[in-house]
């Protein structure tokens, strides 16, 4: 089972003995932004990469083309 964006922030944000708060306070934000961030799990690339600077993480964001391949006819 795949997890959310928000739900990888918060299991590495556990290992780390980080908060959310904590983690609002390094990325700038009001600790309120960053809970309806993670509520809603909606995070820009921009959201993203200021997370993953803030918990050391490398962000890896890829589109990878399925087997099925482009669909659209000629």
């Amino acid at each position: 089972m795949e997890l959310f964006t928000s739900e990888k922030i918060r299991v590495i944000c556990k290992r780390q003995n980080i908060t959310v708060a904590e983690l609002a306070d390094k990325c700038g934000w009001s600790r309120p932004n960053l809970a309806n961030k993670l509520r809603r799990d909606n995070f820009c690339e921009s959201d993203l990469r200021k997370i993953a600077d803030a918990l050391g993480c490398e962000l890896i964001i890829d589109f990878v083309e399925s087997e099925k391949g482009n669909t659209d006819q000629e």
